[in-house]
């Protein structure tokens, strides 16, 4: 079977094994069901996924043009301390900012390579601890803007990283940490202003198990700006990448904007 279409982030369910699903042209991809077969993935062309021309893609599904652009990848979203919403001040389009900033946020502690801090929307829970592919994560505020989330971030940081060693949360080398314990250490490392919203009581810890059957001890990465095709077994899904027998791995979310066409064998 051929399928073709213009790559975007997999879409998951939350269950017991996380389910991947990816959108085609006429179809809709259960990644999970692939896991043991022989695909190719074959680079077409570059469609951006915000004004739709076939421009080569600069950043997260962009143009060049549509980056500098676009409200939806303001330098807020990578760093939510820069957020102004709340203060009535635009960066690009005051009413899609007040749309997203002005909502609940997340602030978590999570384990997908090793203790890492992070912010997210509270509709994204448990969305983006999986797209991280994190084993386990726990809320430990809940701000209701996203600058008071991102500045309680940037106290963290000071302690731990937010980043996730992505080679190892492949090669699932993952540190073992007791997310509660390390929660009991925060609030006294706030700033004041976001103490009022540490979530004191909350011990719902979520884990997660992926769809993988192998997982790779060297990792290749493939980059459609480099090579035109990924071939081979496909071994599992974690995170956002597609895991090949061959140790190659393919971040989709990285991209988005790739228009290819996938072999299934």
């Amino acid at each position: 079977m051929i399928y073709q279409g213009l790559l975007k982030k997999m879409k998951t369910d939350y269950k017991s094994c996380i389910s991947y699903f990816l959108e085609m042209e006429n179809d809709v991809l259960h990644v999970n069901q692939l896991v043991g077969k022989s695909l190719k993935i074959s680079f077409l062309s570059h469609q951006c996924t915000n004004c739709g021309k076939a421009k080569k893609i600069f950043r997260q599904g962009n143009c060049y043009d549509c980056f500098y652009a676009n409200a939806q990848v303001g330098d807020w979203v990578m760093r939510p301390e820069l957020s102004t919403a709340h203060l009535g001040i635009e960066d690009r389009d005051l009413d899609y900012e007040k749309s997203v900033q002005l909502k609940p946020h997340i602030v978590y502690l999570a384990v997908s390579s090793n203790l890492k801090v992070g912010v997210t929307r509270k509709t994204q829970v448990p969305t983006r601890w999986i797209d991280q592919g994190a084993s386990k994560a726990i809320a430990i505020l809940e701000t209701p803007n996203r600058y008071l989330a991102g500045i309680a971030e940037v106290a963290l940081k000071e302690y731990m990283s937010d980043k996730t060693s992505w080679q190892k949360m492949l090669k699932n080398d993952i540190a073992d940490i007791d997310l509660l314990a390390e929660k009991s250490k925060i609030k006294d490392l706030l700033p004041e202003e976001t103490k009022p919203y540490f979530l004191d009581d909350n011990t719902e810890l979520y884990n997660f198990e992926y769809p993988v059957t192998e997982y790779p001890t060297k990792i290749k990465s493939v980059n459609f700006d480099k090579v035109s095709e990924v071939e081979g077994v496909l071994k599992g899904v974690k995170g956002q990448y597609l895991i090949f027998e061959n140790g190659q791995v393919l971040n989709v979310r990285n991209h988005e904007g790739f228009v290819v066409s996938i072999t299934v064998n």
